[in-house]
């Protein structure tokens, strides 16, 4: 699959909005066939730092997030309400899925 992270600092006037301001294209890529997770939160140490975790299936289902309507759509709605470019970290691993912690493991939970 195909993993990204990425942290959207955003405009202080924007930052109590930014899931409103996010809906149409959060729940546009949601529906993507190959979208795996797209799941935003909001920082507990910097209130206008939002981290959006996103997995999609393979590089298939990636080109076909970044060239749908809603992602170009976005390109254009979302830059207004940033404060700097965000940053990313983008991988491909071998999962479907999340894996467990095993290192902070849950008693009784397999």
């Amino acid at each position: 699959m195909i993993f990204i992270t990425a942290k959207f600092r955003v405009r202080p006037e924007h930052a109590d909005r930014w899931p409103e301001i996010t809906a149409d294209f959060t729940r546009a890529t949601r529906a993507e066939p190959g979208c795996l997770w797209f799941d935003w939160s909001r920082s507990v140490d910097e209130p206008t730092e939002y981290v959006l975790v996103e997995a999609f299936r393979d590089d298939e289902a990636g080109a076909a997030h970044v060239q749908s309507a809603h992602f170009k759509a976005a390109q254009q709605t979302l830059p207004p309400h940033l404060a700097e470019t965000p940053r990313i970290v983008n991988a491909t691993i071998p999962q479907d899925d999340w894996a467990l912690l095993g290192e902070m493991a849950v008693p009784g939970q397999e």
